[in-house]
């Protein structure tokens, strides 16, 4: 089946949609670090907003954990930490790369939009998936996070689209439904079978309704 949805741009997530969830760089950074992990990650991830927010660099980012774990870093220790974290998210996940494509190959138009720091940018919008993305929006450039509305307008804005015609595809609920909030259609993603079904029923609709 062709997944072409025409009148339609599918916009994705990229974090444990597209790329995987890195198990073994967290794992590195465990060792890297001496920390934890019930003393590193609730503080990882409770930064990362701050962080993907545009509100934070990444050297103060890390700064930020050390105070916070009691620990105190140098430039190049740091700079191993976000190696290791940041080359962990380039692992994607096949199944949903091809099925990125697949959409793009059938005319589908593609886009991504993505809870990131400033150093996410270059890589989205430069790395062999990006020949797909017709826009890229990430978080700490716009100052603003998903589940914002703002941050879906300014998309559906940067593609030239209503609300109506983006067809939104992230892992956590409450972002989907940020989404459909302004008049989207949302799919909570949460594996590529589910997506792929997701898709074709709405191909589907889209035939029958054309």
């Amino acid at each position: 089946m062709s997944l072409f949805l025409p009148g339609r741009v599918v916009v994705f997530d990229y974090g444990e949609v597209i790329s995987r969830t890195p198990h073994a760089a967290r794992d590195a950074l465990l060792e890297a670090t001496g920390l934890a992990a019930d003393e590193l990650f609730p503080v990882y991830q409770e930064l990362r907003h701050d962080l993907d927010r545009g509100d934070l660099s990444v050297l103060d980012y890390w700064r930020a954990i050390a105070a916070r774990t009691g620990r105190t870093w140098s430039v190049s220790e740091i700079h191993r930490f976000w190696a290791l974290d940041f080359t962990g998210w380039f692992e994607v996940d096949p199944d949903v790369l091809d099925l990125v494509e697949e959409l793009h190959e059938a005319g589908t138009r593609i886009a991504l939009l993505s809870n990131a720091g400033f150093d996410f940018g270059d890589p989205y919008r430069r790395s062999p998936m990006a020949s797909m993305f017709e826009t890229v929006v990430v978080s700490a450039e716009e100052h603003v996070l998903k589940p914002d509305p703002s941050i879906y307008r300014t998309t559906c804005d940067r593609l030239g689209i209503t609300p109506a015609q983006m067809v939104f595809v992230d892992n956590r609920a409450e972002n989907a439904t940020g989404a459909e909030a302004i008049g989207a259609v949302g799919h909570h993603y949460t594996s590529p079978a589910g997506l792929r079904s997701f898709l074709e029923r709405l191909s589907e609709t889209e035939g029958a309704t054309a």
